[in-house]
């Protein structure tokens, strides 16, 4: 890693049409940005996080818990353009690591996988992460974004749609659907050219944003991580999280209790 500067961004807004405010709900006792943010520091191969944001709310609230967050244009349209926006600022920053505010249990090893590849590699400017999803159902669900790759493990497509479709039933068994987690890894000079790409007509359909990549002809190298992330999109979500960082903390405070006795 000798002379590569890694610069983690995490875009947060506070608008959301299912859940307004949303990087500041609380789970367990912190708020979900907070836990993005502490989560991402864990992972060795970043030099430094930072957070994103347009609204004076979440930037206070960063500043709260002592984190390093700048205010950003609130016309962007993505994530992806605030990631941009900030990452303009440190020149040292050869690689950006773009997080979403909203995946409260990612887990560093897998932060540090998806970096690996721009690393060792130059041969795609765009990194990211794929893991084998457990049942058709989660294949067939429009908000679980699936990916299929090459046999280099770059990126075909992204879909919202149950990808690849099953033409045989015979075929089944020979199967396996993954699920797209939504954090990239991109080389400086491609992220700041990025929000300049035009958008194409499959983006504009499946409204993921990933696919200017590909339709503009870059390749996105996807490597496969036995991790699973809860994002956090619905109130079903929040709800989930809450109880596993409750069940978390109570199995915690067992093991304090057993080795205390």
């Amino acid at each position: 890693m000798a002379g590569r500067h890694i610069l983690a961004v995490i875009p947060a807004r506070y608008q959301s049409s299912r859940l307004p405010g949303k990087p500041l709900l609380p789970i367990g006792g912190k708020t979900m940005l907070e836990r993005v943010y502490c989560r991402v520091r864990q992972a060795r191969l970043v030099s430094r996080t930072v957070i994103a944001t347009d609204d004076q709310r979440i930037f206070d609230a960063a500043r709260a818990f002592d984190a390093e967050v700048y205010l950003t244009d609130p016309g962007h349209n993505s994530g992806t353009d605030r990631v941009a926006e900030v990452a303009a600022r440190f020149p040292e920053a050869d690689i950006i690591v773009n997080v979403q505010g909203d995946e409260p249990f990612i887990e560093p090893q897998a932060i540090e996988q998806a970096i690996q590849p721009l690393l060792d590699s130059a041969s795609a400017p765009v990194s990211t992460l794929k893991t084998a999803l457990r049942s058709r159902q989660q294949a067939e669900d429009p908000n679980v974004v699936k990916v299929v790759t090459d046999r280099a493990g770059r990126a075909l497509y992204f879909s919202r749609a149950c990808v690849p479709y099953i033409r045989d039933a015979a075929e089944a068994g020979r199967v396996s659907f993954y699920k797209h987690l939504g954090l990239y890894v991109y080389e400086r000079d491609f992220l700041l050219r990025f929000p300049g790409l035009p958008r194409g007509p499959l983006e504009a359909l499946e409204k993921l944003e990933q696919l200017r990549v590909l339709e503009n002809g870059y390749a996105i190298q996807v490597v496969e991580t036995a991790w699973d992330s809860v994002g956090v999109d619905t109130e079903a979500d929040l709800e989930e999280a809450r109880r596993l960082v409750a069940a978390a903390t109570e199995l915690s405070a067992a093991a304090d209790e057993g080795a205390a006795q």
